[in-house]
């Protein structure tokens, strides 16, 4: 089964609720979306609220993916606010729900922010994953490339510190694989 996209939705009071909900799971079940397990719907709205203010006033994009009317998938391509990278956009809370994995959506989900991406005229997607998850396999495998990594940056747990990783897609291959080799 395939996802159904929705883009840029009104953030309506429920559909606030359902993007918490989804956060909260996906968190809980150990995925890597700015929380450490557990957290509690209440916790994830102190990021959510702001985060979703930044694209329903702002300018970031969000992706969301339904398999039937549920909502299972979530990605939002976040503008760096800053004037010489308005040609790129960084991708943050990327979630796909925990009792789909294995389905293909997180592939499919990211190759819809890549298909946005390129038709909005971005030359490149920055994403920074939690090391330790074999996060950084997945996304290689989708055309992504390690471009740094800050050892230790994120503490989960007190003694369990992981490496953040930064990765990158280039949209506009041709050219990018041009200045790499010159």
């Amino acid at each position: 089964m395939s996802l159904r996209f929705v883009h840029d939705p009104v953030l309506a009071p429920a559909l606030r609720t359902r993007i918490v909900e989804l956060w909260v799971e996906v968190t809980n079940a150990g995925g890597a979306v700015g929380f450490v397990a557990p957290v509690t719907a209440d916790e994830v709205r102190t990021i959510a609220d702001p985060t979703l203010a930044g694209i329903a006033d702002g300018p970031d994009r969000l992706l969301l993916g339904y398999d039937k009317d549920r909502l299972v998938a979530m990605a939002i391509l976040t503008d760096p606010r800053f004037h010489l990278k308005t040609h790129l956009r960084v991708l943050t809370r990327v979630m796909v729900h925990p009792d789909t994995q294995g389905r293909g959506f997180g592939e499919a989900l990211l190759r819809e922010a890549e298909r946005t991406a390129r038709d909005i005229g971005l030359a490149g997607l920055q994403v920074t994953v939690r090391g330790g998850l074999g996060l950084d396999r997945f996304y290689r495998r989708l055309g992504y490339r390690e471009v740094g990594r800050w050892p230790g940056a994120l503490r989960v747990a007190p003694g369990d510190d992981r490496d953040e990783i930064l990765m990158w897609l280039g949209l506009n291959r041709d050219r990018h694989e041009r200045s790499e080799a010159a």
